[in-house]
């Protein structure tokens, strides 16, 4: 499975882990998963450490009309994305303006630096 994701209720905190080949049904496939959890408030992390992105532009206006669509019924938890290479990094560069609303989003070059910036958000529990 290219992405798989584990979510902690206690902290309130969703971990996706992106793996060979990243694609649109991937994504929309993670997409799906959280919402169906009621955890979209969650903060999360989306980490493309051991992926490689096979989104094309159209792919990514796709990712990013479904992330506005789901600002409309519901609010959106902090986003740290950790893209290491710079096809990656350039992906999550354009998702971060596509999916553009009222929740942080930051990306990152490295794991534990995304998850010292999303620590500082109050998980609420």
């Amino acid at each position: 499975m290219p992405v798989q994701w584990t979510i902690s209720k206690p902290h309130r905190l969703v971990i996706a882990v992106a793996r060979d080949e990243l694609r649109l049904k991937d994504v929309e496939n993670y997409l799906d998963g959280v919402a169906i959890a009621d955890v979209l408030s969650y903060r999360k992390i989306f980490d493309m450490t051991h992926a490689t992105v096979m989104l094309n532009d159209a792919d990514m206006m796709v990712i990013g009309a479904r992330i506005r669509a789901y600002m409309q019924v519901s609010t959106l938890g902090p986003l740290a994305i950790v893209a290491v290479t710079e096809e990656a990094y350039q992906q999550a560069s354009l998702f971060e303006v596509l999916a553009q609303g009222d929740r942080p989003v930051k990306i990152f070059r490295e794991l534990h630096h995304a998850r010292e910036w999303l620590d500082a958000f109050d998980s609420g529990s």
